[in-house]
């Protein structure tokens, strides 16, 4: 009885340990059920981590998506593997990321395809000049200030890479700089209540456009890299072809769809299996010629017919997006992130400067342009708060530049810094010059569970 016994505790205390056969790099390798087996613990521990830290940052004034950036963090190495490594290791072993990874993929590009499904084009076209400018100004301010301070950063031994040129140091930079954190914008738009605003779909749309052209100079970077100037004409080039293939002739392909779903009365399970298949394809488009899945989401979203179809994929698609999915993206992000790096005088001052430095590119820039296209000051600084916001974007392409060899740890941990705050002063900041009065004199909605004073 007693090795009965110790045959089951020695049993389930190797539940998370690997159970393939044995290989010459290590004792044994992972069978497809420990993949398995940890992947439903990792997304329970994900979808529980996410909901508290979110529902606490709540408490704060922080939108849920916030919390859900910083669970990401805290499940990492950044705290969980600082004060229980063993645990974390057990719980998020390397050889599973590959699986998570994919699962984040799923998460916020099917997020970003219902974020394109909100995108008011009638809004867009009152707000063509201002949605330009704004994305110009967001785009040009961070690639001049990059300009400036690159010189200095590579004096820093450790920061950039041995040997790289100051050409592609400053345009890595410059695209870190310009980057708006689209899918976390996208979540505070929502959860601010200015999706169906011109606000709301002036910032999302630059925002877009934005990202898009810092990933395509990010392709360019990676081509002085090794890549071949393949890489930069395949992510550009093709892009744009299907963005407007999409726009252009999506619309006619799609409509057929809209008009069936209005006719039953409801989405059949076909309709909802051709649209999901659309997606993917779009989605691995867009991920294939290098860009990211998320925009391939996105542009999809935005020529879906409107009317019942939009409705009865919210209540379908949307709910297991944001619930389920979304946030294993915020986790294997945060997986991928050091906070203990910057550990000297020396760079605590490096990385605020950089800090400050993006603030102004983004913010700054975002505001004048405003300004300059008519919007009153208000919304010009509203604009400036949420462009300025980075998120997880961000973690995504220093990420990619830590793995290819164009930055060091130092620099890594420094704009993962810059991140995190331009994250988390973004929706308070935003309430501060824009939301608290615009919820009072009623032209914005109440944010849930928190009511407005009546207009004076």
């Amino acid at each position: 009885m007693s090795d009965v016994i110790s045959s089951l505790i020695s049993t389930v205390a190797g539940i998370l340990g690997p159970h393939g056969p044995a290989t010459a790099a290590a004792a044994h390798s992972y069978a497809p059920a420990d993949f398995s087996v940890h992947f439903f613990l990792q997304l329970a521990a994900i979808v529980l981590a996410c909901r508290v830290v979110g529902w606490l940052g709540q408490k704060v004034g922080q939108p849920q998506v916030v919390g859900e950036m910083v669970a990401g963090v805290i499940l990492g190495p950044s705290l969980l593997g600082l004060l229980f490594p063993h645990f974390q290791g057990m719980l998020f072993p390397k050889e599973t990321k590959n699986v998570l990874y994919v699962g984040a993929q799923l998460g916020v590009g099917l997020y970003m395809f219902m974020v394109g499904t909100s995108f008011q084009a009638d809004h867009f076209k009152a707000k063509a000049k201002s949605a330009m400018s704004v994305s110009f100004a967001g785009i040009a301010a961070p690639f001049v200030i990059a300009a400036i301070i690159t010189p200095f950063l590579l004096k820093v031994p450790g920061l950039f890479a041995a040997g790289i040129g100051q050409g592609a140091a400053t345009l890595f930079m410059g695209a870190c700089i310009a980057l708006t954190a689209f899918p976390m914008l996208a979540r505070i738009i929502n959860e601010r209540g200015l999706a169906k605003t011109s606000l709301g779909t002036l910032s999302l749309t630059a925002g877009a456009f934005d990202d898009a052209v810092s990933w395509c100079v990010l392709a360019v970077v990676l081509a002085t890299f090794g890549g071949g100037p393949g890489v930069a004409v395949l992510a550009i080039g093709g892009g744009l072809a299907w963005v407007a293939f999409v726009t252009i002739l999506g619309p006619k392909i799609l409509a057929p769809l809209g008009r069936m779903v209005e006719r039953e009365g409801q989405m059949s399970t076909s309709v909802l299996a051709m649209i999901m298949l659309a997606f993917c394809l779009s989605a691995f488009l867009m991920d294939a010629v290098g860009i990211h899945a998320i925009f391939g989401g996105f542009i999809l979203g935005v020529v879906m017919p409107r009317g019942l179809l939009v409705q009865e994929l919210k209540k379908k698609v949307e709910p297991i997006a944001v619930v389920l999915l979304l946030p294993m993206f915020f986790t294997y992000s945060g997986l991928n992130t050091r906070m203990d790096m910057v550990n000297s005088p020396q760079l605590l001052l490096i990385a605020l400067g950089v800090l400050a430095a993006s603030v102004l590119a983004k913010w700054g820039a975002c505001y004048v342009a405003a300004r300059a296209s008519g919007e009153n000051h208000h919304t010009a600084m509203g604009i400036g708060a949420l462009m300025n916001s980075r998120g997880l974007m961000e973690l995504i392409i220093i990420n990619i530049g830590l793995q290819k060899g164009i930055i060091g740890p130092t620099l890594f941990s420094m704009l993962v810094l810059m991140a995190i705050v331009t994250t988390v002063m973004a929706s308070p900041l935003f309430e501060v010059v824009y939301g608290k009065k615009a919820r009072e004199t009623g032209e914005l909605d109440a944010i849930e569970g928190a009511p407005v004073k009546a207009a004076a």
